[in-house]
């Protein structure tokens, strides 16, 4: 959210409102949509993001800007919690781990592009002008899921049922995955600071690393897709224990330049 408006603010800074929203509501708002298809969710989360945007970039006010924030703050909640089965449905089951991954790897190009995008646009106009290009990239979505995204309900679609249902599975790796996701979100929220207080980089240091954690971020992504399919438990044991090895090393070795270079990517911090 921008600090103040006029040429040559970047839009920066995330508000705490908009992160507990996400957390909060991707639970029960998945499950208030359960069964409605696919197609009609989608296109009804696209149209929030498309609306919510276009208010933020007229908003007068910063209350009016915070309210459409928060809706596309929904929007979000619900829409990873349901883009997921639906990529996954579209596909054979074989391969259900190399479509995960490349959602992962588009997730992450978003974030590696998206922002620095954003900033250096927002940089050179107005800050409400990444915004409305938000809207109309939203837009362009919506009317390509209204086209060609196949209507089905939630229970005929391939995703909907595992190959082998196992309630403690899921809830391993439902605690793994909410662990790990709570240890990266920590570390990417403090790792500017870290890399500049402790290891001792200078900002502009700190955007080239930032580059560099992105690209390692696709490296991973993009391979680990095709080891899901094959070994899932390995995948998700190899990748929590990089994680885990990469945050112990930035606390043990930080403060060395090299260290961290090599410690932070293996934290995935930037995906």
């Amino acid at each position: 959210m921008p600090a103040r408006g006029g040429r040559g603010v970047a839009v920066v800074g995330v508000p705490p409102e908009y992160g507990v929203t996400v957390a909060i509501a991707s639970v029960p708002l998945a499950h208030v949509v359960r069964a409605v298809p696919r197609r009609h969710v989608l296109t009804g989360l696209l149209a929030a993001l498309v609306v919510s945007s276009l208010v933020a970039a007229l908003a007068a006010s910063y209350w009016l800007l915070l309210v459409a924030r928060l809706l596309t703050a929904l929007a979000q909640a619900l829409f990873w919690a349901v883009m997921g089965p639906v990529a996954v449905g579209l596909f054979a089951s074989e391969v259900r781990g190399r479509v995960v991954g490349a959602l992962s790897v588009a997730g992450s190009l978003a974030l590696v592009l998206g922002v620095p995008a954003g900033t250096w646009l927002g940089q050179r106009s107005d800050w409400q002008v990444p915004i409305a290009t938000l809207a109309a990239l939203g837009f362009i979505s919506l009317v390509t899921i209204a086209v060609l995204l196949p209507t089905s309900r939630p229970e005929e679609e391939p995703a909907a049922y595992a190959s082998g249902p196992d309630v403690r599975r899921f809830g391993t790796v439902l605690a793994a995955g909410a662990l790990s996701a709570t240890g990266a979100f920590t570390g990417y929220t403090y790792i500017v600071t870290f890399l500049g207080d402790v290891s001792g980089f200078s900002p502009s240091a700190v955007s080239v690393l930032f580059v560099v954690f992105g690209v390692a971020c696709l490296a991973g992504v993009s391979v680990t897709g095709a080891f899901l399919d094959r070994f899932p438990w390995s995948a998700l044991t190899a990748a929590v224990s990089t994680q885990a090895v990469g945050m112990l090393g930035l606390y043990a070795f930080g403060a060395h330049q090299v260290a961290a270079v090599y410690g932070a990517p293996s934290s995935p911090v930037g995906c």
